[in-house]
C-alpha cells in the first residue's frame, strides 16, 4: 500500500483521484487549510508557510493541485495576483517539504495554457512557453518546484487540458447552455480546445506517479480539436445542436482579458510524452469522451 499524499483534493480532479487512490486500497493524505475532520487530514497553511514537513517522511508520493480556478471571476488585477498567489507559493512551500522529508515523487499540477495560443502549431512538451498572463503563470507555477528538483526528487508537471467530467468542470458550465437552446461557437471557431476525459486524467496522474517520467507531461487527449469541432461534437451528444456563434467582441465585453486567452485562444497540445511511455487512452476521439462524460452525466 502506497501513501500518497494530495494538496488541493476538493475540486473535481482531486476528489475524483482520491476515491479511486483509496478504492485501490492506498492511503491519502488530504492538505487541508481547515481544522482537520477525518484520521487523514493535515492541516497546513502555505500562506504563512506553516506546515511541518515531518509528516512527509512516510510519503511515496505528493500531489500538488493547488489554485484557484483561472475562470472563476473576471480578470481584474486583484483576481489575477490571486491565481498567483494560490498557486505559487503553496508550491514553493510544498517543495520546499517535499525535499526535507526526501518524497520521491512530486507530480505538480500546471496547464496547457503554458504554451500560449499556439493556433494551427501542434504543441509536445518541448514546445516553448507562449506569451500571456497564462504562460506566465504556468511559467512561474512550475518553477516553484526547484527546491525538489534539486534534492532528487522525481518531478512532474503535469500540464492539464479542459478534463470532460460528469460533474463540474467545463461541461458543467456548458451543458446547462445547450439544454437552453444557447450552446455557441465561441469567435471563429477555430482556436484549439485540448480536452481530456475525467476517466483518463485520473489514469494518467496515477501513471505519473507510478512510471518513471518527469518534467512535462501534457495531459491531454491523443487527438485536439477545434473550438468549431468541439461545439458541433457536444450538440450532438446532448442532442442540441448549436446553430448560432458567439462573437469575439461579446466575448471581450462580458469577460474581459479572460476572453482572449482562455476562450479565443487556445493549444493544439498532444500527449507525446504518455504516449511514448506507454499510455493506453480510454477516450481517444471527442465523441468517445463526450458521450463518456454525458452519459455518466444522465446515469447521475
Amino acid at each position: 500500500m502506497s501513501v500518497i499524499a494530495i494538496a488541493g483534493s476538493s475540486g473535481v480532479i482531486g476528489s475524483a483521484l482520491v476515491s479511486v487512490l483509496r478504492a485501490a486500497d492506498h492511503r491519502v493524505l488530504r492538505l487541508v487549510r481547515r481544522p482537520p475532520a477525518h484520521a487523514d487530514d493535515v492541516f497546513w497553511d502555505p500562506d504563512t508557510g506553516d506546515f511541518d514537513a515531518r509528516v512527509l517522511d512516510q510519503v511515496d508520493a505528493v500531489v500538488n493541485m493547488c489554485g484557484v480556478g483561472v475562470g472563476d471571476k473576471r480578470w481584474s488585477g486583484a483576481f489575477k495576483q490571486s491565481l498567483r498567489d494560490s498557486r505559487i507559493g503553496p508550491t514553493e512551500v510544498l517543495s520546499n517539504a517535499v525535499a526535507e522529508a526526501g518524497v520521491p515523487v512530486l507530480v505538480n499540477s500546471s496547464a496547457v495554457g503554458y504554451y500560449g495560443d499556439t493556433r494551427d502549431r501542434i504543441a509536445d512538451e518541448t514546445a516553448p512557453p507562449g506569451d500571456g498572463f497564462l504562460a506566465r503563470l504556468c511559467v512561474d507555477w512550475e518553477a516553484a518546484t526547484a527546491e525538489a528538483r534539486r534534492a532528487g526528487t522525481r518531478v512532474v508537471m503535469v500540464r492539464t487540458g479542459l478534463v470532460l467530467s460528469r460533474t463540474g468542470g467545463v461541461l458543467g458550465r456548458l451543458r446547462p447552455l445547450f439544454g437552453f437552446g444557447l450552446g455557441a461557437r465561441l469567435g471563429n471557431g477555430r482556436q484549439y480546445m485540448p480536452w481530456i476525459s475525467l476517466e483518463d486524467e485520473i489514469r494518467a496522474l496515477l501513471f505519473t506517479i507510478d512510471e518513471d517520467v518527469s518534467g512535462p507531461v501534457n495531459l491531454t487527449g491523443p487527438a485536439p480539436v477545434t473550438n468549431a469541432e468541439f461545439t458541433s461534437a457536444l450538440g450532438r451528444a446532448v442532442h442540441r445542436p448549436a446553430v448560432l456563434p458567439a462573437p469575439a467582441f461579446v466575448l471581450r465585453a462580458a469577460l474581459g482579458e479572460f476572453a482572449d486567452e482562455g476562450l479565443l485562444g487556445g493549444q493544439r497540445a498532444i500527449p507525446a510524452v504518455l504516449e511514448r511511455a506507454g499510455f493506453e487512452f480510454r477516450h481517444n476521439t471527442i465523441g468517445e469522451a463526450l458521450a463518456y462524460a454525458t452519459a455518466a452525466t444522465d446515469a447521475g
